[in-house]
């Protein structure tokens, strides 16, 4: 059956690899973006775009008309700012996930699909699984619980279906990568690129996982319809390969020819040491698989970024809470 899907943040990482591929399965697929944290050329050619903030809701209201299923992929997903820009972070978060979802509902769409985050776990003991009550420790990561307790909510009273899905840290072409307060990998192969050591917070020991944009897609694509994930929270990504930042910048290291030692900062407030999630129940109803390990999937991301050109890092969210704790990489733009 082919539907009328909404994608949010067409023109970011998630959201236009995502309406690519929904398009190209024969879906009539309309997305929107405020262009504040993607790539112009990042929107597919097969798709109806319009720019849009999320959080004008009766623009999005007049769009919802006649849809069938919303992927809410569009987010400010900036935890580590959070703590010292909770206001932009949360407006672009919350607010306009509760617009998103009050035309839906008003729609009457048949199904939404919301990415959530694993921040929304916190600092509790991993790998994390989705039976776990989130206990996020940032507003990043707060504005993501609330915005799916309105899901919930709404969806529950209006006899619609969701599901949410918890990607890992999503890599790939197409992320941005000259945004100095997100994207770890990226962030680091554009200042190898430029002949600059990857900047670490911290020791260095902080666990992650990573995941390929192919292999999240994956999973993303069967929950429009597929009926036993109503009402589930799923994670997605590998849970094989739990790796330090420090390993990542080795392999990043490795993989563009730099040889220069990190440089490594104080640690950033509120940041979760480890965060890993299991893959348990993506791999039984979705048949979740890696297919691309961590460090194919840096090479594919730097690939991209040395075919697209190394670019100045681009500040271009203000920093509401400028102290002591705010990080000197951010207050005196030293990436």
């Amino acid at each position: 059956m082919k539907n009328k899907i909404l994608v949010t943040g067409t023109a970011g990482f998630l959201g236009s690899h995502l309406s690519e591929k929904l398009a190209s399965l024969g879906h009539e697929v309309i997305g929107v973006d405020n262009m504040i944290g993607g790539y112009q050329d990042n929107i597919p050619k097969n798709i109806k775009h319009l720019n849009i903030d999320c959080c004008n809701f009766d623009k999005i209201n007049e769009i919802m008309k006649g849809v069938d299923i919303v992927y809410h992929c569009a987010a400010t997903a900036h935890e580590g700012l959070s703590v010292f820009s909770p206001y932009e972070i949360t407006k672009n978060n919350y607010l306009a996930s509760v617009s998103i979802f009050s035309a839906a509902v008003q729609n009457k769409v048949k199904r939404i699909i919301f990415c959530s985050s694993m921040a929304r776990y916190g600092a509790q003991k991993y790998p994390f699984l989705e039976t776990m009550k989130p206990d996020p420790v940032d507003p990043y990561a707060i504005s993501k619980v609330a915005a799916e307790k309105v899901l919930i909510n709404l969806c529950e009273l209006n006899k619609i279906e969701w599901v949410i899905a918890v990607p890992h840290n999503i890599i790939g072409p197409r992320q941005k990568y000259d945004d100095p307060f997100r994207n770890v990998v990226s962030i680091m192969i554009n200042r190898m690129l430029q002949g600059k050591a990857p900047i670490i917070y911290g020791d260095g020991n902080q666990t992650r996982c990573f995941s390929y944009i192919d292999d999240c897609l994956s999973c993303l694509i069967p929950m429009m319809d597929q009926k036993n994930l109503n009402k589930e929270i799923i994670n997605i990504g590998p849970d094989e390969e739990f790796v330090t930042i420090n390993k990542v910048a080795e392999l990043c290291s490795n993989i563009t020819g730099s040889n220069l030692k990190p440089i490594y900062k104080k640690d950033r407030p509120r940041e979760v040491k480890h965060a890993v999630c299991s893959a348990d129940k993506s791999r039984n109803l979705l048949n979740y698989q890696t297919k691309t390990n961590l460090k194919e999937g840096i090479k594919k991301t730097f690939e991209y970024i040395k075919e697209r050109g190394v670019r100045p890092f681009d500040y271009n969210i203000n920093i509401e809470i400028n102290n002591e704790l705010t990080p000197d990489t951010w207050k005196n733009k030293e990436i």
